[in-house]
């Protein structure tokens, strides 16, 4: 990163605001379902007990991993204290860059998360790249995920033959709860990222980045945002065959939703216009506001989304068992034929 630091441009700030304004009611409802998982507490109880609690987690990036801060990647960490003024966050979360060869970020941490930025990501992105990404970590901070990010994330690398000290809980269940919590809450980061930056191609740019790379002077000008969206919506509309449930079995296992995914959820909040809404100041704001929103306004929304999710499913299945046995009848008709 480069020391000079030149004058950003202003971005809407959103006094205020809380988390609910633009989290997924699918991340939302996720979350209620997995903490209704039984066992899930006395999960978290143990890993946090195996990784010495939040002081252990912390550690691991104090002993390996740079500290940003006004001396350490300084334009890093103007861009994350930009971020944290523009969502009116009281508390800059501590921000750590780790020698990593794959792009990935992550908040973490119980009481006072903080924030991981791989090196692979501050050589591939641009800065209006990196401020959607810091946001995007800064939103988790905001919604509270990062207690639940940093288990989904163990249970993730780990197999569950190398937890022997749950071998007394039922964890396939509550593993696959996790994760599908954790692709719901990158939703909700996501349109934080959004926010953050105020950009939609570049938030879509960053997506395409993490699919696909383009790092180095030879790619420059090689990446189109416009043909990545195309690749999103033919991936989403792919229907043939056993598509849906090679989609939904290769997702199974994910932390993450599909970078195509994403980018086309991300236009779709656009289009809704609520983003519009929030830039105009139309937000819930933190405290009693956030209080006094109905849960069940929420759920309503996420019980909506999951049907249509579903009736979508199903639709492509019948498509495809149609198609199926179409052909199996064409075959019959020419294997008759003299």
């Amino acid at each position: 990163m480069s020391t000079n630091l030149p004058a950003s441009r202003p971005r809407q700030a959103f006094p205020q605001i809380a988390a609910v304004s633009w989290e997924h009611p699918a991340d939302r409802a996720a979350l209620q379902a997995l903490r209704a998982v039984p066992g899930v507490d006395d999960l978290i109880r143990k890993l946090l007990a195996m990784l010495g609690g939040e002081r252990g987690i912390r550690l691991l990036f104090q002993g390996n991993a740079v500290r940003a801060g006004a001396t350490q990647f300084p334009r890093l960490w103007q861009l994350h204290t930009e971020v944290t003024t523009t969502f009116d966050w009281p508390a800059v979360p501590e921000l750590y860059v780790s020698q990593t060869p794959f792009f990935n970020a992550g908040a973490y941490g119980i009481d006072s998360p903080f924030i991981v930025v791989h090196s692979t990501a501050i050589e591939l992105l641009d800065e209006d790249e990196l401020r959607v990404l810091l946001a995007h970590e800064t939103g988790h901070v905001i919604s509270g995920h990062a207690l639940y990010r940093t288990i989904a994330a163990i249970l993730a690398m780990m197999s569950l033959g190398a937890l022997p000290a749950l071998a007394g809980l039922a964890v396939l269940p509550i593993r696959l709860a996790f994760l599908e919590w954790s692709r719901k809450s990158e939703l909700s980061a996501d349109r934080a990222g959004l926010l953050g930056g105020q950009d939609i191609l570049v938030a879509q740019r960053l997506d395409m980045k993490m699919a696909g790379g383009g790092r180095g002077e030879g790619f420059a000008g090689q990446l189109d945002v416009e043909a990545f969206m195309r690749q999103a919506h033919e991936y989403a509309k792919g229907s043939e065959g056993l598509d849906v449930i090679y989609k939904l079995l290769s997702t199974l296992a994910l932390t993450h939703p599909m970078h195509t995914v994403r980018a086309a959820e991300l236009q779709k909040w656009a289009a809704t216009g609520e983003y519009d809404r929030i830039l105009r100041g139309e937000y819930t704001r933190r405290g009693a506001e956030a209080k006094e929103r109905p849960l069940k306004d929420d759920m309503a929304a996420a019980g909506a989304y999951y049907a249509g999710e579903a009736r979508e499913l199903a639709s492509h299945m019948a498509d495809a068992a149609r198609r199926a046995a179409a052909s199996a009848r064409e075959a019959f008709r020419n294997a008759q034929k003299p």
